[in-house]
């Protein structure tokens, strides 16, 4: 299934990034979707780009030449109130997630990250505005990865197919557990559960719930990813 139909335009998105090898990385991975690309390498130019054309989700890196980030989400948002935004930094801190999702950003990426990562939250972003229902076969595809899965298992398709049947009989125990150690606040146990989550992931190639565990794991007190673990896990048992 494509991104949008031959009825109906790509997305369009606003990528912000001020370093060229980081902007161009962003670029030739998003325009695969396939998606229209609009580049800015400041605030100001960010701001001129979003007057002139409307955009389905914002790309914004959390420092720019002049400016911040969220001063420029702050502006945006007073031109398109409703146009979701993923912030990408190398600073993978959990206070600065806590601070750009208090701010209005649906996701922090950090730099470097894989293409497969980016096109993931950017998949996740434009599911709530208007090409949601354009992505259900997209997002259901990236919820599984054949070619990791069977490289691990030599190419056996029947061992595999039987190991992601152990593993869907044994998640929603494993989904349980984890919430129990999260209302807790047991981190031992957290740490835990998730560890042997997702090594599981990675040999059935569970690589959407892999991310939101790996998310999980790096800030457990972050409701936006415990809602992303949920859907992850809810994907795979539907």
């Amino acid at each position: 299934m494509t991104m949008a139909s031959a009825h109906e335009p790509l997305p369009r998105l606003l990528l912000v990034e001020d370093d060229p090898i980081s902007r161009g990385f962003f670029q030739a991975a998003l325009e695969s979707l396939p998606a229209q690309v609009d580049a800015a390498d400041s605030v100001a130019s960010a701001l001129s780009r979003s007057r002139a054309q409307r955009h389905d989700l914002w790309l914004i890196d959390v420092n720019l030449p002049d400016g911040t980030g969220t001063e420029l989400l702050d502006a945006l948002r007073q031109l398109h109130p409703e146009t979701p935004a993923l912030a990408h930094t190398a600073d993978g801190g959990a206070a600065l997630q806590r601070r750009l999702q208090a701010a209005g950003f649906l996701e922090m990426l950090v730099k470097p990250l894989s293409a497969e990562r980016l096109l993931q939250a950017v998949r996740r972003g434009l599911s709530r505005g208007r090409y949601s229902h354009a992505l259900v076969g997209v997002q259901e595809a990236t919820d599984w990865d054949e070619t990791v899965a069977l490289a691990a298992l030599n190419g056996q398709q029947t061992h595999l197919n039987a190991l992601r049947e152990l593993f869907l009989a044994e998640l929603p125990g494993t989904r349980d557990a984890v919430d129990s150690a999260l209302k807790i606040a047991d981190a031992h146990a957290l740490r835990s559960h998730l560890h042997r989550l997702q090594a599981s992931c990675g040999f059935v190639g569970a690589s959407r719930l892999a991310g939101a565990v790996r998310t999980l794991r790096g800030d457990p007190q972050s409701p936006m990813a415990v809602t992303q673990f949920h859907e992850a896990v809810a994907a795979l048992l539907h």
